[in-house]
């Protein structure tokens, strides 16, 4: 690619960092912030004290891989900061074929409410703005020619690569929620939630597909054979370069302006908690198990304007002067492609890009007081082979301290992602938390990812008289 693809390239990330684990387990997984708990099962706001909860603002930020470790985070900076640019190394290659990786993932939560209609029956609307930047199961020196200027005619070079996905997305959604207790017997409650979101898409980069090359930099050639691949994006339209077109004025004016693509999401979740053992007084409340199952970010957004396609397929040789001489519009390229034995077709069909829809089943234990403990494990539910983001595998398990007024834990997670520990820490009082789900980028190095999250939101309670009013015996031992 040349210059003006890798500076859209890297604007497309540095444009989200400035806004993963997405989940904010160590805030979420408590059981006084629905306005967290509320994105991994919809839920968790009904059977709340809470009467109305109106939220400002939450972001997390976030990246994450399986090419390499990062310096620690202070080396970061003193790399970055110094002229010497081979005085510090900020990422160490673990050297494996393909990888995956998340640079960045970023979750922003817009304003929003929750209104409880009564304790058993609750509705929210929320607003946000989300950006995932993701390559999936990449050859490294596929990835090295996407990123890279000189990588195509300073070295010899052969990779076979299958099934291989980089999809970087925006959108923003607007979410209506519901969630209600369906059964409250003296020792089980049922609760069932369900979120519909209006997804409203910005821009959207995908490449995709299989491809094995072998790259004579003397003779400036390549030959390409069992090439099957798809270029699709709406930044750019049939009538600009193949890989122009996208600048920092129209991506934002896209982002600001009305959606250039459109569908609906959601989530879907069922809670059953049983309560365990006797009653005791207010210092000792009595021990409840919580039992959690959750399907999040269904759905799909359709780009069906300014929304451009190429695929490639078949076996034939190209040279780089070849390929800069033709890439100038779809027409030219095409036509260079035909002539060069493959086949190339151009269009500006629709293109649909997947949510990253994941499974969700926590389990939660009171231990004694205050003191509590999750377990929680995410499954992708994602076909990678389309266009579109996903979520990776994980477990993570969550000691925590929660009351009403301040709650602190330390999410301890297993990624299948590159098969490492994640250790974060969570702290909320009253309506603010900050937190982070992976932060030992802070105190060592060689670890392969970090987040970030925080944000702000008033509860207002339930009056003390109305409360104790609809509280069943069970539920008055908490307050």
């Amino acid at each position: 690619m040349n210059k003006k693809t890798l500076t859209s390239f890297l604007f497309f990330t540095l444009i989200a960092i400035t806004s993963n684990a997405q989940n904010n387990m160590g805030v979420a997984t408590g059981s006084y912030s629905r306005i967290n708990s509320m994105y991994l099962n919809p839920a968790n706001i009904a059977s709340s004290d809470e009467k109305i909860t109106i939220n400002f603002i939450g972001f997390n930020v976030g990246v994450d891989n399986n090419l390499g470790t990062f310096s620690k985070i202070s080396d970061l900076g003193q790399a970055l900061s110094s002229k010497d640019s081979n005085s510090q190394s900020v990422f160490t290659n673990s050297g494996r074929k393909d990888f995956s990786m998340i640079v960045p993932a970023v979750n922003i939560h817009g304003p929003g409410i929750i209104f409880s209609i009564n304790r058993k029956n609750s509705i929210a609307i929320t607003t946000g703005i989300r950006v995932i930047n993701q390559f999936n199961n990449f050859d490294q020196q596929l990835y090295n020619t996407v990123t890279n200027t000189n990588s195509i005619t300073n070295t010899n070079y052969s990779y076979s690569t299958q099934k291989f996905n980089w999809t970087a997305h925006m959108w923003n959604e607007i979410g209506i929620t519901y969630g209600g207790v369906i059964i409250d017997r003296s020792r089980s409650e049922l609760k069932v939630g369900v979120t519909l979101r209006r997804l409203g898409g910005v821009g959207y980069l995908g490449l995709k597909g299989n491809l094995d090359v072998n790259y004579n930099a003397g003779a400036d050639s390549f030959h390409a054979t069992n090439s099957q691949l798809e270029f699709a994006s709406n930044i750019v339209s049939d009538n600009q370069a193949v890989f122009n077109g996208i600048t920092s004025a129209n991506l934002l004016s896209r982002f600001f302006g009305a959606s250039a693509g459109s569908g609906l999401g959601g989530d879907a979740g069922i809670i059953y908690r049983y309560r365990i053992g006797k009653l005791d007084d207010d210092a000792h409340p009595t021990h409840d198990i919580v039992l959690s199952a959750s399907v999040k970010d269904m759905g799909a957004i359709n780009y069906k304007t300014n929304n451009s396609n190429i695929s490639v397929g078949g076996n034939g040789y190209l040279t780089g002067q070849g390929l800069s001489n033709n890439v100038t519009n779809y027409t030219s390229f095409k036509n260079y492609m035909n002539q060069q034995g493959f086949s190339a077709d151009t269009s500006s069909a629709a293109t649909k890009v997947h949510m990253p829809t994941a499974l969700i089943l926590s389990a939660d234990y009171r231990l004694y007081w205050r003191f509590y403990v999750n377990a929680t494990f995410i499954d992708n539910l994602v076909n990678r082979d389309n266009f579109g983001n996903s979520y990776y595998n994980q477990f993570t398990v969550t000691p925590r301290y929660d009351s009403r007024l301040i709650s602190f834990a330390i999410p301890i997670t297993y990624s299948w992602l590159a098969n490492d520990m994640k250790v974060g820490f969570g702290f909320r009082f009253s309506g603010f938390f900050v937190g982070s789900d992976d932060m030992l980028a802070l105190f060592s190095s060689h670890q392969y990812g970090f987040d970030v999250y925080m944000g702000g939101y008033v509860p207002i309670k339930f009056k003390r008289k109305k409360r104790l009013e609809e509280h069943d015996h069970w539920e008055r031992i908490v307050e």
